[in-house]
């Protein structure tokens, strides 16, 4: 019996760059349909439609698809359009390519509704599968296959990564100015969020366990593009992290007009 999760919805943008990365997203959105009766929002955006999202998972999803000729995939911004279309007063921000246990889902979410804002599923501890372990997921959708070769896997962002997945208080995340939309294109959003939260005095939760990450080839939107662009990307970090409370509401209130 699936468990009610009717009160969430899961947004995924998705650009697709190989079939690892298709496969990817099959596999994560999988892993929640099997578990939960839930919502799950996946915007697609390329240069054109090629309908293989949208014939794959049929009905099961609510696809969106936006034309984008340009080569940069500008995920902050079309999370924010999610989040607006978003219905249910809990969301999930979740890459293409994430696994976490479902416990731990379910952990995130009833904390969300004992009255946190911000959830983590996991504790920081974000661990990329290798190829190898990557195609053995695959064919055997075993979460508990994952947790047992851990140890062969590698933390590639240490053990204090704030992105991949999470679950949020819709109302606060939009008050709280959602994605920062100055980050276009790869970049340290993550902790600029983070950071922008803590000093806004949100409610923030983290769940014991791990995420993993489905490995895939990295390509123009999986790193800073130019050296221009990873300067003003950590500016911006930084900017956040010396901010006030109150400069940062006064940013964010300037900022709102863009998303009525």
């Amino acid at each position: 019996m699936k468990i009610d999760l009717t009160d969430v919805t899961y947004l995924i943008p998705v650009r697709l760059d190989s079939i690892v990365r298709l496969e990817n997203l099959m596999l994560t959105v999988e892993l929640l349909l099997k578990n939960f009766e839930t919502n799950i929002m996946i915007l697609e955006s390329t240069v054109y439609s090629n309908g293989i999202i949208q014939k794959l998972l049929e009905n099961t999803v609510d696809y969106i698809f936006i034309e984008d000729k340009d080569m940069i995939f500008y995920r902050t911004k079309y999370l924010n359009m999610m989040t607006m279309r978003a219905k249910t007063p809990y969301i999930g921000i979740w890459d293409t390519d994430v696994i976490v246990p479902e416990n731990q889902m379910l952990d995130s979410i009833e904390k969300l509704r004992q009255g946190f804002e911000i959830v983590y599923p996991y504790d920081g501890h974000f661990y990329d599968t290798s190829s190898v372990i990557r195609e053995l997921y695959a064919q055997n959708k075993n979460i508990q296959f994952l947790l047992k070769n851990i140890d062969k896997m590698n933390l590639i962002y240490g053990d204090q990564m704030k992105g991949g997945a999470m679950f949020v208080n819709r109302a606060s995340y939009i008050k709280a100015g959602m994605e920062n939309e100055k980050f276009y294109g790869w970049g340290p959003e993550d902790f600029e969020r983070y950071d922008r939260w803590t000093i806004l005095g949100l409610k923030i939760y983290q769940c014991a366990g791990p995420l993993f990450h489905l490995t895939h080839s990295r390509g123009s939107n999986s790193a800073f593009r130019s050296m221009e662009q990873a300067i003003k990307s950590n500016k911006e970090l930084a900017l956040t992290r010396f901010s006030s409370k109150e400069e940062l509401l006064r940013e964010i209130s300037n900022s709102a007009h863009d998303h009525p």
